[in-house]
């Protein structure tokens, strides 16, 4: 009987962790949401001289990543890499994020998406994934911009 109840209780408790973990699926998501095909992506920019991005302003690299990639200049010495593909519809021809001039925002005209230029996050719109984001570092005035680390 001693068996049978500490049987019961460890059921329990490996059952209620799955069963919370199962209720937190979100079945009304797009599973084609995100699906970005990777792509290799490794090149360099002189941000300062050849290739200028100013401070808090972005450029666009069109032969880069999947879709092109905009590089957003946060300060003297951080940049972000995102991809240009929105992650919420990536196979439609039309999903491609631009910046927006007037705000910190990127926009996907398509789905109307809208995406923080600071973290690639969603700040508005059906998207619930941020940006695909690639790997920077900047060293000597030299933006290497990746994604295999």
């Amino acid at each position: 009987m001693f068996i049978k109840k500490q049987l019961s209780k460890i059921l329990i408790v490996i059952t209620i962790p799955v069963v919370i973990f199962l209720a937190s699926c979100n079945k009304n998501e797009d599973p084609s949401q995100g699906l970005i095909p990777n792509v290799y992506v490794n090149f360099y920019l002189r941000p300062n001289t050849t290739d200028p991005i100013p401070i808090a302003t972005w450029i666009y690299i069109e032969n880069e990543g999947y879709r092109g990639i905009i590089i957003y200049r946060i300060n003297d010495f951080i940049f972000n890499a995102y991809e240009r593909t929105c992650p919420y519809d990536p196979q439609e021809d039309c999903a491609r994020v631009e910046a927006d001039p007037g705000s910190s925002i990127f926009i996907d005209s398509c789905c109307m998406s809208m995406f923080n230029v600071i973290d690639g996050s969603p700040v508005s719109g059906p998207a619930t994934l941020p940006l695909k984001q690639y790997f920077t570092e900047y060293v000597d005035g030299v933006l290497h911009v990746y994604n295999n680390p």
